[in-house]
C-alpha cells in the first residue's frame, strides 16, 4: 500500500467517524427537543412510559408532591436537564417557575407581560432545548431565555414585528423546533406562518400561509416528515393549512370552520394521514402524498367536535371528547364512523400511556380507562380539589408520574407500578 493510499484511507476513515459524531450530536439535540415537547414525544398525546398502575387505589393513586403558588395560567409542566419548568402569571407578569423532581422550588424568573384579559394567566408549555427556554406569552412575544438564569437571550413580537395582532384570549401556541428553526404563527396576511433561528431569533422564512390574512386561532402546529418533503401543519382562523417546513412554501389548505375561531387541537399525524378536529367544525382526516399535497379527504364526522381536549389514536380507534356534543367518542380510524359515544363523562383532555387513556374533565373528574371499541370503560376517578380555576391545562406522565396542573397548582401522582 503506497503512502498516498495510506493516507486518504485515514482521511475516509476520519470524516466517517466526524460524521458518526455528528449524528450522534444531532439525535441528542433532536432527543432533547423531543422529551420536553408538548403532549408527548410525537404531539400526539401518547405517552411511553411502561409498568404503570392497570388500576387504581379507591381514593385515587399517590400524591408524591403538590404546590400552590405558580400563579394564573393553563400550560403545561416541561421537563429537561433534570427538572421540571412551567409557566405563570402573578399580577399580570408571566414566570417560570422550576422544580426538581421532589418539587422543591429551585428558582423562578420573570420573563414579562402576560395576558390578562378573558381567562388571565399564561398559555405556552415551554420548550427546552439544552439549556435554551423557548415559549410564546399570551400577547404574542415569542422568547428565547437561557433555562438557568432567565436571561432572555432573544424577543421577537407578533404585532410588532409580523403585522399581526392577538386574538380575543390570547395567543395561544406551544412551540415547536425542528433544527435551528423555531416555528410560529402570527397570523395575517404576509407574515402568517413563520421560521424563525432558534439561536438569533432572525426571521429564515416568513410564509403567507393561504393567503387569507387569517389570525391564529389558538393551534400548535405538527411537523411531519414525508419522503419527498417535510410539512408543518396547523389550524389558522378558518383553513387547515400545510406548508414546506423547509422554505415556508405554502402547500394547500382545507376549510375548518366554527363561530369563534376556536381550533385548539393539534392536528394528529399516523400512517400517512392528517386528523383535525374542532369544536363544531367536527372531525376530518386528509390523506397526503408523499410530496406532502393533499391526496383525498378520506372521511369527514361532525359528532366528535373537541373544544380543546386533543385527540389520540391507540389500535385502529380514534378518542377524543365532544363539546357540541357534549361527551366522549370513539372513532374507527379507518372509516370515521362512530363506535360509540358517552356523557358518562364531561368534556375534557385526553392522553394515552400503557394501554390505559388519562381522562381530565372540565369538571376535574380524573379518569382512568381502558381504550376499547366497546364502551367508556371506565377503571377508576378521582376529583382534583387543589388549585384554583378552570381544569383546562393538559397532564402530563413522565418517569412514572402523573402532572396535574389546575390554575395556581400542581399536583403529582405516582402511577408506577
Amino acid at each position: 500500500m503506497t503512502p498516498s493510499s495510506t493516507f486518504d484511507r485515514q482521511n475516509n476513515l476520519y470524516k466517517a467517524l466526524i460524521l458518526f459524531i455528528s449524528v450522534i450530536m444531532l439525535t441528542g439535540v433532536l432527543t432533547a427537543q423531543q422529551h420536553s415537547s408538548w403532549r408527548g414525544t410525537e404531539r400526539n398525546g401518547i405517552y411511553h412510559d411502561e409498568g404503570l398502575l392497570r388500576e387504581w387505589p379507591e381514593d385515587g393513586p399517590e400524591i408524591i408532591w403538590s404546590f400552590e403558588g405558580i400563579g394564573e395560567g393553563y400550560s403545561s409542566p416541561a421537563f429537561a436537564n433534570g427538572e421540571i419548568y412551567i409557566s405563570g402569571m402573578i399580577e399580570r407578569t408571566g414566570y417560570i417557575f422550576v422544580f426538581d423532581k421532589d418539587g422543591e422550588l429551585k428558582r423562578k424568573f420573570k420573563y414579562g407581560p402576560e395576558f390578562y384579559q378573558s381567562y388571565p394567566g399564561s398559555r405556552s408549555t415551554p420548550l427546552i432545548v439544552e439549556n435554551l427556554l423557548y415559549m410564546v406569552t399570551g400577547k404574542g412575544r415569542v422568547l428565547c431565555m437561557d433555562a438557568g438564569t432567565g436571561l432572555i437571550k432573544w424577543s421577537r413580537d407578533a404585532v410588532q414585528d409580523f403585522n399581526s395582532e392577538n386574538i380575543r384570549w390570547g395567543i395561544t401556541e406551544n412551540l415547536l423546533i425542528n433544527g435551528d428553526k423555531v416555528f410560529f404563527s402570527p397570523g395575517g396576511t404576509k407574515h402568517n406562518i413563520v421560521a424563525l433561528d432558534r439561536f438569533s431569533g432572525e426571521t429564515i422564512w416568513s410564509s403567507p400561509g393561504a393567503g387569507k390574512g387569517d389570525l391564529s386561532a389558538y393551534c400548535s402546529p405538527i411537523f411531519i416528515e414525508l419522503p419527498e418533503r417535510n410539512v408543518l401543519v396547523t389550524i389558522m382562523a378558518t383553513d387547515i393549512v400545510g406548508v414546506d417546513a423547509e422554505t415556508g412554501q405554502f402547500l394547500w389548505s382545507y376549510p375548518q370552520t366554527n363561530r369563534h375561531n376556536i381550533h385548539a387541537n393539534s392536528p394528529v399525524f399516523k400512517d400517512g394521514s392528517v386528523l383535525a378536529s374542532s369544536e363544531k367544525a367536527g372531525s376530518v382526516k386528509l390523506s397526503l402524498k408523499d410530496d406532502g399535497i393533499i391526496k383525498n379527504v378520506e372521511w369527514t364526522n361532525a359528532e366528535p367536535d373537541p373544544l380543546q381536549g386533543g385527540v389520540v389514536i391507540v389500535d385502529g380507534y380514534a378518542y377524543t371528547a365532544g363539546s357540541t356534543n357534549r361527551g366522549w367518542f370513539c372513532m374507527d380510524w379507518q372509516s370515521g364512523e362512530t363506535i360509540w359515544s358517552s356523557t358518562e363523562l364531561d368534556r375534557g383532555v385526553v392522553l394515552y400511556a400503557d394501554n390505559r387513556l388519562y381522562i381530565y374533565t372540565e369538571k376535574g373528574v380524573l379518569a382512568l380507562v381502558r381504550p376499547t371499541p366497546e364502551k367508556l370503560d371506565i377503571v377508576n376517578k378521582t376529583i382534583i380539589k387543589t388549585g384554583t380555576g378552570e381544569h383546562f391545562s393538559y397532564p402530563v406522565i413522565h418517569e412514572g408520574r402523573l402532572y396535574v396542573r389546575r390554575g395556581n397548582a400542581i399536583v403529582v401522582f405516582n402511577i408506577s407500578l
